[in-house]
């Protein structure tokens, strides 16, 4: 596969997800490939190359235990770092991901609370994929770019980790996540649904969703290693 502008994020892969994109995904990555080299002639693209696959660098398909999708990027200078609801460390939470940590302080009631964007990165390390559904975006331009074909990606990544594992946990949190089920084994996996933690719905019950702890119930139910979700 002849990569320009995704070149790096090939790179960073995994060789599971290249074997994987080259066999099922080369026509409609080359083609997103090609309409990014365009855009960003006369944009700004987010978030910046080598950070595009960054929900499943250093993963391989097998290690995949918890998937958490997202819708778009971050618009803002400096927020996208490739990892759905995730900022880097010392950027200014976003309102979602303030909310995200709302939830995991009721549901653990750590000692310490003082959350930054890492936490994301640190959950990552452990299997789980932050997977938002469109990759890219431009810059100050919300769901920008949704229309280029990155769906057909993401979608075929559900599909892919619902075929090949077993006793993952799917946590789609609004709309428009929750319309991926069709894509999810449900004798095979667990899914976790609710409102999204936006401002705009996070009262409406996604505070006391529960789905971390719920989570790592599944996973003992099964034998399996926990999500340590506090860094702590």
């Amino acid at each position: 596969m002849i990569l320009n502008y995704l070149a790096s994020d090939w790179n960073n892969l995994d060789k599971s997800w290249q074997d994987f994109f080259a066999t099922s995904c080369s026509g409609i990555l080359e083609k997103i490939d090609q309409q990014l080299s365009i855009i960003a002639n006369n944009s700004t693209i987010y978030p910046p190359q080598g950070k595009i696959f960054n929900s499943l660098s250093g993963l391989s398909l097998k290690q995949i235990k918890v998937i958490i999708i997202g819708q778009d990027p971050y618009h803002g200078e400096n927020e996208a770092n490739g990892l759905a609801f995730a900022v880097d460390e010392k950027i200014k939470l976003p309102p979602s991901l303030r909310n995200i940590f709302k939830e995991l302080i009721l549901e653990y009631n750590p000692i310490l609370t003082n959350f930054d964007g890492s936490l994301l990165e640190y959950w990552k390390s452990q299997g789980v994929l932050l997977l938002n559904s469109t990759l890219t975006v431009i810059k100050d331009q919300a769901n920008s770019l949704a229309k280029i074909g990155w769906q057909t990606v993401t979608d075929a990544i559900i599909t892919i980790i619902s075929q090949e594992n077993k006793n993952c946990v799917f946590i789609l949190w609004g709309n428009y996540a929750r319309n991926k089920k069709p894509l999810i084994d449900t004798n095979k996996h667990l899914i976790l649904e609710g409102v999204h933690p936006s401002p705009l719905s996070a009262n409406r019950g996604f505070f006391g969703c529960n789905h971390f702890k719920l989570a790592n119930e599944y996973f003992e139910k099964y034998g399996l290693s926990t999500i340590d979700w506090l860094k702590q």
